[in-house]
């Protein structure tokens, strides 16, 4: 009975010991967790009061580029809607069409037209499927003479040749060295010498000194066949070497074709050379040395309205008459060498 009771004693003691250590246990985890709660809740705050801090700092720098960039809008802003202000750095300047053409392969030069077909068929291509466009470079017979540039010098021109380059700027003879194929002199002052020796030679320059001194002549772009045939060129052109109708400076005055470039050149077998009807026409043969001239109705009168080459005079005498055509090679294309029944250029 004793030994009984000693036991249940113990096993009391033991319970309570154990129930104290379990107490103080949990009291133990409630303080740590108590401290780490208190210890995320102090991590927290400081992280709050540094996001408070950031946002601050943001609205700050907001409202301060606000109050540097912001401006009055006016009336006239609606046009300029999607313009950079003065105060902003101006943007380079657009590439020229030249520059456009060798970037994208296109060209931004077209008229208000082309730039209306260009939004349903695309824009120009510089070269489309690889051929060039035609120009004034590619192309300088195409349009009418120019008045105030004037070709450099070619190495093999001599004295007289020297004399009419300036003139073929933008011809096709322009860099070409040149060669005299007919003289009256030489070959003699009728239609049958001059064609035999300017047929089917490409475009020439034809130049006549009358007995009064006055150097003339004209450009003829399409040259001779002997077809009796009409030989239209807008490039044609009349001059006057010096005399006081050229510019100052000027080696000469050019008179362009007018009314289109049709009857340029009257290319009959039985005439020598005949710029249009009656602006200037040597017929030579059984009229020997005469020229005549009538300017207005197929080339420019001279600036202050005379209508002959030869100032007052209708018809002179030539003292002499040469026709100079381009040196080609041996096989070399030459343009213009045969009848032109349906041009329209």
């Amino acid at each position: 009975m004793q030994y009984t009771y000693h036991l249940l004693v113990g096993m009391m003691k033991y319970t309570t010991t154990s129930l104290a250590a379990s107490a103080a246990a949990a009291l133990l985890s409630s303080e740590s967790a108590v401290a780490f709660s208190s210890t995320n809740l102090g991590v927290s705050r400081c992280r709050l009061s540094s996001t408070s801090k950031y946002i601050n700092n943001i609205s700050g720098s907001i409202q301060h580029h606000q109050q540097h960039t912001s401006t009055t809008l006016h009336l006239g802003d609606f046009f300029n809607f999607g313009k950079a202000s003065n105060e902003e750095e101006t943007s380079p300047p657009p590439p020229t069409p030249e520059e456009e053409a060798a970037q994208t392969g296109y060209v931004d030069d077209e008229d208000p037209i082309e730039k209306i077909f260009g939004v349903f068929f695309g824009k120009k291509e510089a070269e489309p499927m690889g051929m060039k466009r035609f120009g004034q470079e590619r192309f300088p017979e195409q349009y009418p003479a120019v008045l105030d540039e004037w070709a450099d010098p070619v190495e093999t021109d001599d004295r007289e040749m020297a004399l009419l380059r300036p003139l073929l700027k933008n011809t096709n003879l322009e860099t070409r060295g040149l060669r005299l194929t007919y003289d009256a002199n030489r070959d003699g002052w009728d239609p049958v010498s001059f064609h035999s020796k300017v047929d089917k030679q490409g475009g020439a320059i034809v130049f006549c000194t009358t007995r009064a001194g006055i150097q003339c002549g004209g450009y003829n772009p399409k040259g001779w066949v002997g077809y009796g045939e009409a030989r239209g060129s807008i490039a044609a052109f009349l001059y006057i070497l010096g005399g006081k109708h050229a510019a100052s400076g000027a080696p000469a005055i050019k008179l362009r074709k007018v009314g289109g470039p049709g009857l340029a050149q009257m290319d009959l077998p039985e005439s020598g050379p005949s710029f249009s009807p009656d602006a200037l026409v040597i017929p030579l043969g059984k009229d020997g040395r005469v020229a005549r001239s009538k300017l207005g109705s197929y080339y420019e009168r001279l600036p202050d309205g005379t209508n002959s080459l030869f100032g007052k005079d209708s018809s002179v005498q030539l003292r002499d008459l040469k026709v100079y055509h381009g040196v080609y090679e041996e096989g070399e294309y030459i343009p213009f060498t045969d009848a032109e029944p349906f041009a329209l250029y």
